[in-house]
């Protein structure tokens, strides 16, 4: 059996998914949890695409047939492993002629195959799209060190809807925001994780996400997002000075010398020559709380410029008393209700 479907339907599907596009196609973006069955390799698609637009159509698909020929049992094989159950949804690029011919090679070995109409392209005007709708909202605000993220995690623990950017991201967000390890995805990857998981939210409750500025080391939150997140209600948390100093101090405290150094000249206009200079003395040194103190000089005023352009009655404050996140979290959902009025 071969059906098609509508993106709409076929992100419903809790089925196996096969992307036949290449490899390339694949880590330049793909559907969350899709699996790659390429039906050409980088190299084979250029040669088919190159003939098409010299010989014609009919000479494309010769050639495709010539190149996958020794091909179609791996091909199922694969499919198995991926769909053991033999039902399995299916796309290209465009819903054409890759998609079509595996979806009939995969029916033909008894396979329940779905194939998305219009392909990953459909797909990803779905995506673009979710950053245009409207969100429930939350902000969790709060300095440099202030532990949001742990917070986040206990939210969620409690029942609360949270969409972690930085984690979707692959970055923490400040000039050491890598750790020295995070790979980020691509900006389209970036943004088709990010409209799942807004798919997967109940609309008629709220959403939690971390107060970010419009870039996460080098992704950007999609605009339709980013300006929603810029007027909601926020949360700004109020954390003691030397409580974030040590967060950071164990958060990034034992990273690399050279990691750090490097990162820390990369905000040397910001921070100053002078400034920049004790902050590499302190690396060198191992003066790990200091190197943070001065860092957190700039930081800090980042963070008041950007809260300064929030509308005043948009903000609860919250002092806490340290970096307890279970219990900030707590605090958080007990003067929730303090946010309701302005939310509605």
């Amino acid at each position: 059996m071969i059906k098609n479907l509508r993106i709409e339907d076929f992100i419903d599907l809790n089925i196996p998914v096969a992307d036949v596009r290449t490899p390339a196609e694949f880590a330049q973006g793909h559907i969350p949890g899709a699996h790659n069955l390429p039906l050409f390799t980088n190299e084979e698609r250029v040669q088919v695409g190159t003939t098409y637009k010299q010989q014609g159509r009919e000479e494309a698909i010769l050639l495709g047939f010539d190149l996958t020929g020794a091909k179609w049992s791996g091909f199922i094989k694969q499919a198995l492993e991926i769909a053991p159950e033999k039902k399995i949804g299916v796309h290209c690029w465009r819903g054409g002629m890759r998609s079509g011919a595996m979806a009939w090679a995969l029916n033909l070995y008894g396979f329940d195959v779905y194939l998305l109409e219009g392909g990953y392209k459909k797909y990803r005007r779905w995506a673009l799209d979710k950053f245009g709708e409207k969100y429930d909202l939350l902000i969790l605000g709060g300095m440099t060190g202030s532990g949001k993220t742990h917070i986040l995690r206990e939210l969620k623990k409690a029942g609360e809807q949270v969409i972690d950017l930085e984690d979707l991201a692959q970055h923490q967000g400040s000039s050491y925001g890598t750790m020295n390890k995070l790979v980020q995805p691509t900006q389209e990857q970036f943004e088709n994780e990010l409209a799942w998981q807004l798919n997967g939210i109940d609309k008629t409750k709220s959403v939690w996400l971390e107060d970010e500025s419009i870039t996460i080391g080098k992704r950007f939150i999609p605009n339709g997002l980013w300006h929603q997140m810029r007027v909601a209600q926020m949360v700004d948390i109020k954390v003691p000075m030397q409580n974030r100093v040590g967060f950071l101090v164990d958060e990034y405290g034992s990273l690399d010398k050279g990691f750090l150094i490097e990162c820390t000249q990369r905000i040397w206009k910001r921070l100053g020559p002078e400034q920049t200079k004790n902050a590499i003395l302190a690396i060198n040194e191992g003066r790990m709380a200091d190197f943070i103190k001065i860092v957190l000089v700039y930081y800090d005023k980042t963070y008041r410029a950007g809260l300064n352009k929030r509308a005043g009655e948009s903000i609860f404050t919250l002092d806490c008393k340290d970096n307890d996140a279970r219990q900030n979290a707590r605090d958080i959902l007990a003067n929730i209700h303090k946010l309701k009025p302005l939310a509605q």
